[in-house]
């Protein structure tokens, strides 16, 4: 007994109504042979067509502009923790403290320091609002690229079906051929011939615009994780890098305001303050790699858009 799994690698078992589950679009035909040339030259053109509507969805998921106001927000705060000047805390002599320019030493550094806490906030609020575009549009493309990789799969499917029946259906045109035959079956074998060229340029365009439709959708899917490592990462650095520096700035900025001037805590101050501008000019250049990255990503779908509809 034949294997039933042989089924769709049989070219004679490859009817119409076969040919037909290799495509979504209903076509009229005038014989059975019209009908399976219609397929050979159209199969697995819904698919291909999805494949258009999500790359248009995904697309416009791509968020690199959202990156600007985090990038931003992080250099403002670095640049405004540079301008920290401790050598303001200093104990001031005797001329200093009578003069009055003690004072107005401490109050340079606690109004750099205020300015380097509203840029902090800033900073908390681009994170927050790049939080929430996250959590909303992060499940939707999530969501398009699983359906595109379906879409994908489907194709695939098709094309070792048709490669399966074009293997089937050439080796029976030689044992036909070499068979002779009247008029009729010499023109039989003449369609089918053509049949099986139809076929091979369907599965050109196929291959073509698959190939193009994996490569791009493994580049959106890196920009995404990358896109949520990023918020992770820009989190972190508000909950556990700022938090902490600003505490051990604020203790020598309250010291300064107490005393006239600091000298406990000033080196862990300073020392914090490098540690953030790090951790802040690491975040920077990660949002332009991102950007960079999703800039491409878009790049390469809208590109894609050519391959696909010259198949759908």
């Amino acid at each position: 007994m034949p294997d039933p799994s042989d089924e769709d690698r049989t070219a004679s078992l490859m009817t119409p109504a076969k040919l037909a589950q290799l495509k979504v679009r209903p076509a009229p035909a005038a014989s059975p042979s019209a009908w399976l040339d219609q397929m050979a030259a159209d199969a697995g053109s819904g698919h291909v067509r999805r494949l258009l509507d999500l790359r248009q969805q995904i697309a416009g998921q791509l968020r690199e502009p959202e990156l600007h106001g985090v990038a931003g927000a992080c250099q403002e705060l670095h640049d405004a923790l540079e301008k920290l000047d401790f050598a303001q805390l200093e104990p001031k002599g005797l001329i200093a403290r009578v003069t009055g320019r003690g004072k107005e030493a401490t109050a340079g550094f606690v109004a750099q320091y205020d300015r380097a806490t509203h840029a902090a906030d800033d900073l908390a609020d681009e994170v927050r609002s790049l939080q929430r575009k996250q959590q909303a549009q992060g499940t939707a493309l999530e969501r398009a690229l699983v359906e595109f990789d379906v879409e994908i799969r489907a194709i695939e499917k098709i094309m070792d079906q048709g490669a399966r029946w074009l293997q089937d259906m050439r080796n029976q045109l030689k044992t036909r051929q070499a068979a002779g035959g009247d008029a009729a079956a010499q023109e039989q074998i003449r369609q089918d011939t053509a049949r099986c060229e139809l076929l091979v340029a369907r599965l050109k365009l196929l291959r073509t615009a698959n190939s193009a439709a994996q490569e791009a959708v493994e580049r959106c899917k890196g920009a995404a994780g990358r896109h949520a490592a990023l918020v992770e990462s820009a989190q972190r650095l508000v909950e556990n890098e700022w938090k902490p520096a600003r505490q051990k700035l604020e203790a020598v900025a309250e010291q300064a305001v107490a005393a006239g001037s600091a000298s406990e805590g000033v080196e862990a101050a300073r020392g914090a303050r490098k540690e953030l501008q790090a951790a802040l000019q690491q975040v920077v250049q990660d949002c332009g790699a991102l950007q960079a990255q999703e800039q491409a990503a878009g790049d390469m779908l809208a590109g894609l858009q050519v391959s696909l509809q010259a198949a759908a």
